[in-house]
């Protein structure tokens, strides 16, 4: 039997500036169908769920629905009523005489997420209120539901909570998210709003990404075929006075044509560009933390914890939301005091914060106040750029550089803050959530900024993907104000964390066990196991295993250069000051040496078993 069409939108046509977010575009949305929407920020992603969900009329095209089609949104920022109860917002004060089974529903998803139903609902975290809203969505079980980054605020058994309801869900979805992960967890097919054009592709966005560069390809040689030939009628319609007379007219019909259709072309927008000036190196000591407790009135967030960090470490704090990762980062940096315990911080630290309530950000200040008060000028290592240069580089038009950070979106911000925090020379970054309002195109940027900096990151996210292409150690909560330091990404995490601390995590609000990752997606072609084997070499490692060898010939060329010094009488003459110095540098590069032999021991056979 064929699935069933629930909404269909023919030429569809939305503009509020200069650009059309929907330019003539063309979508069908069938029953069961889990769609990914996925786009550059401000693209029109979630213009184009009001026009679906009715809250929008586009400016022209059709749109047509079944005729009993039931839509339901859940927003970024969802709006409840403070003022009821858990309970009454999830299930309704006022039951449905046909939908008897209903509170019973409401009342076992609220058991699930582990919370209060009599509690109401004002004060609680965003986390809490975004689970909130879903669930009742849920509840409702609409034909069709629109989650604008659902994964927002929530934490990593939120997140596992919620792909479980999506693949069990009978509800056609729409989902705009930048969680690469979860897209591959709960999508059958990804939608690119792009230009104003929706491009569809069928399976999870893993599969999508080898599609859209052969696309992308494609069109670069389209493209480049349709300015050649223009650029060939254009030289023939400027021809001496001979050529003309024997001007053929439809031929400069059809040269007009080729006119209009190139100015109309809409030209891909360029990426972010990412780059951070290191400075000076910090000592190799960035921070030291001995017996630290730290509490909040009767709870304890932290609890006789001791690490240490040293320079060049990637470090990901892991945790559920409200766990005290924000508090033991500003533990960390000597910005506050813990309870009990020492800490010791490295000298000539240079710290660049990411700050995950934007509060870094005043809302009347113009853009170019922000990034950089008092100067058109910017240094960026041995670069000086002036500042709407800079801007334009973080994809603002010098029309938007005098803009109030007010009139900016979540995206922007979360732009604006990193073009901030890369500004000034730093070597430690510490970042608070980046991942968040960010496109998918821009994380992958600065991805790669992260793997190729020189200096300390400390990372707070719950983007699985993000954790796993970025880190290199973890300190992960365990409940009752424990940490512990664990080696690799989030994968390695979930193999390594004991059996007991993944059950007592479990009960957390939208706990699931450590089996839950595993669970495969409900009727998703090509569904890719949730959790990939640990043994999968990341991007990044491999470029480490490449620049391995040549820092292992340097190393031993320094060696064998001080050997050899060593040897020389005339080395002594003066003393011995200089052999022990020798000496010691020695002891260090076998060190090293022996650190880096290691490494590529444990990367080669990370390699060979991917």
């Amino acid at each position: 039997m064929a699935a069933q069409t629930l909404i269909t939108l023919i030429n569809a046509h939305l503009a509020y500036g200069h650009h059309a977010l929907l330019d003539n575009a063309n979508l069908t949305i069938q029953e069961s169908e889990r769609i990914g929407l996925i786009g550059r920020n401000g693209a029109g992603k979630s213009s184009l769920l009001r026009i679906l969900d009715g809250r929008t009329e586009a400016d022209d095209g059709e749109i047509s629905k079944m005729g009993s089609l039931r839509v339901i949104t859940v927003e970024q920022e969802p709006v409840l009523n403070d003022y009821q109860t858990v309970y009454e917002n999830i299930c309704g004060n006022i039951l449905d005489s046909e939908d008897w089974a209903r509170p019973a529903r409401a009342s076992a998803i609220i058991e699930k997420l582990g919370l209060n139903p009599d509690t109401l609902v004002k004060g609680l975290s965003g986390g809490t209120r975004k689970r909130i809203a879903l669930a009742r969505a849920f509840i409702e079980a609409p034909d069709l539901l629109l989650l604008d980054e659902p994964t927002n605020h929530l934490d990593f058994e939120g997140i596992l909570w919620l792909e479980q309801m999506i693949q069990s869900s009978r509800s056609a979805c729409v989902i705009i998210t930048h969680d690469r992960r979860f897209l591959d967890a709960v999508t059958t097919r990804i939608i690119e709003l792009d230009r104003g054009q929706l491009h569809s592709f069928p399976g999870n966005f893993s599969q999508w990404q080898a599609r859209k560069a052969e696309w992308l390809e494609a069109e670069k040689l389209q493209n480049e075929r349709f300015d050649k030939f223009l650029a060939q009628e254009e030289v023939w319609i400027r021809k001496g006075v001979e050529a003309r007379r024997t001007r053929n007219e439809g031929r400069v019909r059809r040269l007009e044509a080729l006119r209009r259709e190139r100015s109309e072309r809409r030209e891909r927008v360029g990426n972010v560009n990412l780059a951070v000036s290191m400075g000076e190196k910090s000592g190799k000591l960035v921070a030291e933390l001995e017996n630290v407790s730290h509490t909040f009135g009767d709870k304890t967030v932290i609890k006789n914890y001791s690490t240490t960090i040293m320079r060049g470490d990637r470090i990901g704090l892991i945790g559920p939301n409200g766990a005290g990762k924000t508090t033991l980062l500003k533990i960390i940096l000597g910005k506050l005091s813990p309870t009990e315990g020492k800490v010791k911080l490295g000298t000539n630290l240079s710290i660049a914060y990411f700050d995950q309530m934007r509060e870094q950000l005043d809302e009347n200040a113009v853009l170019t106040e922000v990034i950089n008060p008092g100067s058109e000028w910017i240094e960026i290592g041995q670069q000086r750029k002036h500042v709407m240069s800079y801007l334009g580089d973080f994809l603002f038009s010098p029309a938007r550089a005098q803009s109030p950070v007010s009139s900016l979106s979540g995206g922007e911000r979360a732009r604006l803050l990193l073009a901030r925090l890369f500004a000034r020379p730093a070597n430690v970054l510490v970042m608070d959530e980046p991942t968040n309002d960010l496109d998918i195109e821009t994380l992958e940027l600065l991805e790669e900024l992260l793997q190729d900096f020189n200096g300390t990151v400390l990372l707070v996210s719950h983007d699985r993907t993000f954790l796993n292409n970025v880190i290199t150690q973890t300190i992960a909560y365990e409940g009752d104000g424990q940490w512990r330091d664990y080696v690799g990404g989030y994968d390695d995490w979930l193999e390594q964390r004991p059996a007991d601390v993944a059950d007592k995590l479990a009960g957390k609000p939208g706990g699931t066990d450590k089996k839950a990752e595993t669970t495969p997606a409900v009727n998703t072609p090509a569904q890719p196991k949730s959790r990939p084997n640990r043994s999968r070499i990341s991007s990044w490692e491999l470029k480490e295993l490449e620049s391995l060898p040549e820092e292992i010939s340097k190393l031993e060329a320094e060696q064998a250069e001080l050997t050899a010094k060593l040897s020389d009488p005339e080395l002594y003459k003066d003393g011995s000051d200089t052999a022990n110095g020798i000496n010691l540098r020695l002891q260090e590069l076998e060190e090293e040496l022996l650190k880096l032999f290691d490494r590529w021991e444990q990367l080669e056979a990370k390699k060979e078993t991917s």
